[in-house]
Formats: structure tokens, sequence, C-alpha cells
């Protein structure tokens, strides 16, 4: 992520000793996103090359963070393959650098996969299926901090950086998300831990092998459904310089689904609202974008994402999703 706080070579080697992870060697700040600062770290153990990240919270404080840490240690346990907190010898996982909350993890292998092809987007199905299985008997609970009421809140701060058009589309999609989130079939959406920011940077492959999900620090317990549309709203458009730009892709997005419900399939409730999670999905990543590019924070390496693009997306959605739905949850499953 943008590197917000500079941390020192000798504050970072001192976490290290206290997580017995040997000896530091390299410390390199991470460029890739905006919400926290992340380095790469590099140690040796007896001999050994050890590769991990240490994060600082810019957001999150504190009270928020024992749910992330835990729930990535829950699904590891459950042998969901996600970076694993490292710990003190007194069991603690959250610490403390230049007074922000802090967490270090392992380093996942391999690299994220920006050019996905059906088979890693099955891949990523079954994964994700089986983390929301995995998630169902973790203790503590968080609403989604990025969910309906942070749309409310931030609709009406973005609205003066929005054309006519763009406002009457923003406006219009928060008032449909709002009828919807009130509807029985809504509250019927089965629901528990869920990652919430599943884009294909947050996914890492060795070749064709999945080897991890990682970044959980917007996860909160919400609908299922809410982080299948996230997936399918990355993984499973167009990402062009052209008029076709968040399209849909069929075949990607078929294999996602399809390996997904080969491991818990979707409820008539999922079902039925499909299409307007996909609008919501759409609606979330444009509205944070919008607010990370008009309201930005200093940073060392900042790189704010373009919100045209999930405008598209959401615009795409608007218009096809309720066909889309239908098409893709009638859709033969694949083999795996």
């Amino acid at each position: 992520m943008a590197v917000y706080t500079e941390v020192s070579f000798e504050e970072a080697s001192a976490l290290l000793r206290t997580l017995n992870l040997g000896e530091l060697t390299q410390l390199r700040g991470i460029k890739g996103g905006i919400e926290n600062t992340n380095y790469f770290v590099t140690s040796t153990r007896d001999g050994e090359v050890l590769e991990h990240v240490l994060t600082l919270f810019e957001r999150l404080g504190f009270e928020q963070l024992p749910f992330y840490l835990h729930l990535m240690k829950h699904l590891a346990g459950k042998g969901i393959a996600v970076p694993d907190p490292a710990a003190t010898a007194k069991g603690e996982i959250l610490h403390r650098v230049q007074g922000k909350p802090a967490a270090v993890v392992n380093k996942l292998r391999g690299s994220s996969e920006l050019k996905p092809a059906p088979r890693h987007c099955l891949a990523v199905g079954d994964m994700l299926a089986r983390m929301h299985l995995a998630g169902r008997d973790f203790g503590m609970s968080q609403p989604n901090l990025r969910g309906l009421p942070w749309w409310n809140e931030t609709v009406p701060v973005v609205l003066p950086y929005l054309s006519v058009t763009q406002a009457d589309l923003i406006r219009s999609e928060l008032a449909y998300q709002n009828h919807v989130a009130a509807s029985p079939a809504y509250a019927a959406l089965p629901r528990g831990p869920i990652h919430a920011d599943l884009f294909r940077d947050n996914v890492m492959f060795d070749g064709d092998e999945l080897t991890g999900f990682f970044d959980f620090y917007f996860a909160g317990c919400d609908s299922f459904l809410f982080d299948i549309a996230v997936c399918l709203n990355d993984w499973c458009v167009s990402h062009s310089a052209d008029d076709n730009d968040g399209a849909h892709d069929d075949a990607r997005a078929q294999a996602f689904l399809a390996a997904y419900q080969a491991v818990r399939p979707l409820s008539a409730a999922e079902r039925n609202l499909l299409g307007a999670m996909l609008r919501a999905g759409a609606l979330r990543f444009w509205v944070s974008r919008l607010w990370d590019l008009h309201l930005p924070r200093e940073a060392a390496m900042l790189q704010a994402h373009d919100p045209a693009h999930f405008e598209r997306v959401l615009r795409h959605r608007v218009r096809h999703a309720p066909t889309l739905s239908s098409v893709l949850l009638d859709a033969p499953c694949l083999a795996h």
C-alpha cells in the first residue's frame, strides 16, 4: 500500500526480534494501494531466509484490528491459504510501531494474476466458497465498514465533484440499494465474515496454482453474495482503455460461479439478488475511489485508483445485471 509512515530499519529490526523472526536484512516500501503502510521485510534466522509483510494501519484503530487478524488466524487454521499473523511469545498478534497499530504476516508465494483466464477465476471461486464455509464458526463479529451506511455518509461528500449525469446516477443507485436493503430477500441472504475487497491484486498465483488470498483489512460480516459480486466485478469484467471497459466477460464469470456453487450452492434469495449485488459492488468502489481521489491524504508513494472504471462497471451492471444473473445462474457447472 502507499507509504504514509516511514519506518526505520532499526525499528523494524526490533519488532522482528520480538517475533522471533531473526535479523532484518531488507526493508522495502510497497507502492500499490491507498489504505495502509506496507513494507516487504526480509530476515534470516538460523541460516533460513524469511519473507514477511509489515503493515501499519493508517485508518483502522486498535479496537477494530483484532477482528481482521484473528479472522486470518482462524481461516489459516482451517486450511485456507491466507497470511498468518506472527505472534510474540505471549501470543500477541497486534503490535505498535510509531504509535500506530501494526501486524507482521508471512509473504505469500507467487504474484498477482492481473489478466486472469477462466481457469484462474475457477480457482478463486472455489477458494472463496471454502473460505465462506470456514468462517461460519468464527467467534468474532464486526460489520462491513464500507457497507451501505458508509455509502450513505460518503455520497453527499463526493457529490460536489461530479457532473450532473454522474450525480444523477450515484443518487439513483444509492436510493435503489437502500430499497434493496429493506427487502425480505435481502434479510434472507446467508451471511458471515467476507473479504469484501478480493480484487486481482489481493490474490496470489504461482503459475496456475492459487497460493493465497491476502489484505483482509476491509473484511467484515456481510452477505456472502456481496463478496461474490465484488469478485465478479473485478475478475470477470473487461479492463481496457475504451468503451468496453467494465463490460461483463461471460466465460470467466461462468467459471467463477460454477466453481463457487460446486462448493456452496447459492440460496434462492442469493439467486434473486445477484443482479442487485453486482450493482452494489460497483457502487461501493466507485464511491470509495471518488473519495480517495478528491479527498486524499498525504503519502510518500500514493497512487489513487481511477474512479471512472467503476462508474463504467456500474453503468454496465445497471443496463445488463438482470439478464446476466439469469444467464449465469442457469449455466451448467464446470467440472473441476
